[in-house]
């Protein structure tokens, strides 16, 4: 069975990481799934950028057994695995630990939502999810960081389809998409949206809230019934 459209796939979504400037050295991971063979390819673990081959990428399938590749997979792939497996319409995983949105994540803050970059992509709070407890990091804690990934978007009642990305209390940003080009386009807008919103509360600390009429409208002309924004 031939995975050469999802190593490419997921190859060239990981040499986007550092051209954003969304990784530092290896610090990140982006992987592509193949729906219809049960599969992902992923980057291979603490393998430089400059290194990478679209052949280095490490087949993996949804129980996060690697299935081809005479490397190892991410250290974060179970955590992908668990994704993959439990929400079945995403096809694209990214993790890194960019900065802005790494910093929020070590304050176990949500971003607000402060303007309308933010409101063009989502119509809520970036959601933190809080640190995991100490049985599940003394466990398998790559696999248990999916389910506390999952388990926060259940408790505060949130689509992932709707919000694409989340932050993990203490460690770092998660995003996910219909494909890996899209989980890596979510991975830069929270980068972006993070620096923003703690830029914005630098200059004034008590900057209100978005108001409602202002995230409907930026949401609704981009992603709405009668959306307007870009070309047919």
């Amino acid at each position: 069975m031939s995975y050469t459209n999802i190593k490419e796939e997921a190859y060239i979504a990981n040499m986007r990481l550092p051209k954003l400037n969304l990784v530092l050295f290896t610090f990140g991971n982006v992987s592509a799934a193949d729906r219809a063979k049960g599969v992902f390819a992923i980057k291979p673990s603490g393998v430089p950028y400059e290194d990478l081959t679209p052949e280095k990428m490490v087949i993996v399938d949804f129980e996060g057994n690697t299935v081809e590749g005479n490397l190892r997979p991410s250290s974060d792939t179970q955590t992908h695995a668990v994704l993959y497996k439990n929400w079945s319409d995403i096809s694209g995983i990214v993790h890194t630990h960019s900065t802005y949105a790494t910093a929020w994540a070590q304050a176990q803050l949500p971003i607000p939502i402060f303007g309308t970059t933010h409101a063009d992509h989502l119509t809520v709070d970036i959601p933190c999810a809080p640190p995991m407890n100490d049985e599940m990091i003394k466990g398998n804690y790559e696999y248990e960081t999916g389910f506390q990934i999952i388990n926060h978007f259940k408790n505060l009642e949130l689509s992932h389809k709707e919000v694409e990305m989340i932050l993990v209390g203490n460690h770092a940003p998660f995003t996910w998409g219909k494909s890996a080009e899209k989980a890596v386009y979510n991975s830069a807008v929270l980068e972006a949206v993070a620096q923003m919103a703690l830029l914005t509360q630098q200059i004034n600390p008590s900057a209100p809230r978005l108001k409602d009429s202002l995230i409907q409208k930026h949401f609704e002309r981009k992603h709405g019934a009668g959306a307007y924004y870009g070309q047919e």
